[in-house]
């Protein structure tokens, strides 16, 4: 008979085999893979000491922290599902998560209260609000913690093969940049195998040091409480980023790996007192959840001394689908290298990635040719929560469409030139917006740029920059226009550069392109009506 495949066998597994060694660090606070253990399963008997039923959504909001850690174990021990909430969301649109999920319970910490008493009224479903720290004042909340649950419950244990693993295990909603959230269905097989194809694609070592730097409840996030914890590694958390403390836990906990997006790359590389770290103990880092440049990608390597390539992937596939690191056959040296470490990559194992054109069928792998990668791969997920005919047009022909528009090599590399809705085209040519962001933040005074499409008469629309410059660093629109123009097609370079003090920003980190629509659009109804005045 098989046995199911579950996240939870990973923690089973390292509690057997790495009892002693360290599972968790957070803050002051440390715990052994068998304390760490013994405190999942003491979630688990409070869940279900508390009347939770299977397959009840239990929502978790809370930076990173060990309990956060913990319920990716504890509310699946139960036999429940769990709904971690994205912290930066407005009160409506947690509202909104909560209700459309149906979720009974709602752990939450300190922090949020005020947050969650602001629309707690409106939520329909939720029954039990828990603090997972500090003391419960407010009247709705229940009088007993976290930490009062777990050291009153007996420790609950499923039977392995009582699991199934094609029920729901974990309930994620995207970021709903064009639409409301929806919510990724992912079951235990997906998120087993997601963990088993990452460890062995990336090649995580056993005993590797992990620290959180990105939100678990972002897809970068995520996946690491699984494959570090079947490698009986150590996970250090960070409650929020900040630069100077991931040096900080770099250099205290001898750090060997990290995921960032791309603002968090600069952060650190460019901190003042970056120097004052040893940072030998670090091997890699990733960066994902938006397009990478190979200028970051160089500075990483010069500036940290590890291995830095990009990762893909989305909610919808657990997340990652593809890695850059160059492999035996397409190594190379100098710019080429940061070149090919910056692209979207190739699919890891268990992966399957296409790049096919309007009719599905298969792009050229030249390196030029533009198409949409689909995929189908372990880790997709089972659906969108309540959303069949979604579900239907996303997964049709039993392949993922991601909305990714990129172009493939014959290595099977891919790169992403744009998402389909990003794509400018201008006098009937398509622009890449990533192309040219990628241009202007290898201008040695540029900090961060996005690029977005704007109306003109002659063309349709052309691409105009927002840019944000380095500390104490200068230059200007003609500078900047010109440097695009040596280093790209003329007609790709935009038409307009604003300078800006910085970028909107999604909890994520990813750009919020349509914010910056918008401010071009009012700019230019304020000076048209300015006109019209004069």
């Amino acid at each position: 008979m098989n046995v199911p495949l579950t996240p939870v066998r990973f923690l089973r597994y390292a509690q057997e085999q790495f009892p002693s060694q360290p599972a968790v660090v957070c803050g002051e606070e440390r715990f052994t893979y068998a304390q760490f253990a013994e405190r999942v399963g003491r979630l688990a008997g409070a869940l279900r000491e508390s009347g939770l039923k299977a397959g009840e959504r239990v929502a978790f909001l809370s930076p990173n922290c060990h309990r956060l850690l913990e319920a990716y174990y504890g509310v699946l021990e139960a036999g429940a599902v769990l709904l971690p909430l994205n912290i930066r969301l407005a009160p409506h649109e947690l509202a909104y998560i909560l209700n459309d999920a149906g979720a009974t319970v709602l752990f939450l910490d300190q922090a949020f209260v005020p947050l969650v008493d602001s629309f707690r009224k409106s939520t329909d479903t939720v029954r039990s609000f828990f603090l997972l720290n500090g003391t419960p004042h407010a009247s709705w909340l229940s009088s007993e913690n976290y930490e009062d649950l777990l050291a009153s419950a007996q420790p609950y244990s499923t039977g392995i093969m009582q699991f199934d693993e094609n029920a729901l295990a974990e309930l994620f909603y995207t970021s709903g940049t064009s639409a409301s959230p929806k919510g990724v269905m992912l079951t235990h097989r997906n998120v087993y195998l997601h963990a088993i194809d990452v460890a062995l694609g990336f090649g995580v070592p056993p005993e590797d040091v992990h620290l959180h730097t990105i939100p678990l409840f972002h897809a970068n996030g995520w996946g690491a409480a699984h494959f570090i914890t079947v490698m009986g590694g150590k996970h250090v958390m960070i409650r929020s980023f900040d630069p100077l403390e991931v040096l900080r836990l770099i250099a205290r906990e001898r750090v060997q790996s990290c995921f960032v997006v791309p603002i968090m790359a600069q952060a650190v590389i460019h901190a003042p007192q970056r120097h004052e770290y040893d940072l030998s103990s670090l091997k890699w880092m990733v960066i994902g959840g938006s397009a990478s440049s190979p200028t970051l990608v160089r500075e990483v390597k010069e500036k940290l001394g590890c291995d830095c390539f990009s990762g893909y992937g989305m909610t919808e596939t657990a997340p990652v689908l593809a890695i850059s690191r160059e492999r035996a056959g397409t190594q190379s040296k100098g710019q080429e290298h940061y070149e090919r470490q910056a692209m979207t990559g190739y699919a890891i194992p268990g992966v399957e990635m296409r790049v096919v054109d309007a009719t599905d069928s298969d792009v050229p792998r030249d390196g030029r040719t533009i198409g949409e990668i689909i995929t189908r791969a372990d880790g997709v997920m089972e659906g969108y929560w309540k959303q069949e005919q979604t579900t239907a047009d996303v997964m049709r022909g039993g392949w993922l469409h991601t909305g990714d528009m990129a172009t493939i090599d014959a290595q099977g590399y891919t790169l992403i030139v744009d998402r389909k809705k990003d794509i400018i085209i201008s006098g009937g040519e398509n622009i890449s917006s990533l192309e040219i962001e990628k241009t202007l933040v290898a201008h040695p005074s540029v900090y961060d740029a996005a690029v977005v499409p704007v109306p003109d008469e002659k063309w349709g629309e052309v691409p105009k920059a927002f840019v944000v410059l380095k500390p104490g660093e200068q230059a200007t629109e003609p500078e900047l226009l010109e440097f695009c123009r040596a280093h790209m097609a003329h007609y790709k370079t935009p038409r307009s550069v604003e300078f800006v003090a910085a970028l909107p920003k999604n909890a994520t980190g990813k750009t919020l392109k349509r914010e910056l629509r918008k401010k071009h659009s009012a700019e230019q109804a304020a000076q048209e009506a300015l006109a019209t005045r004069g």
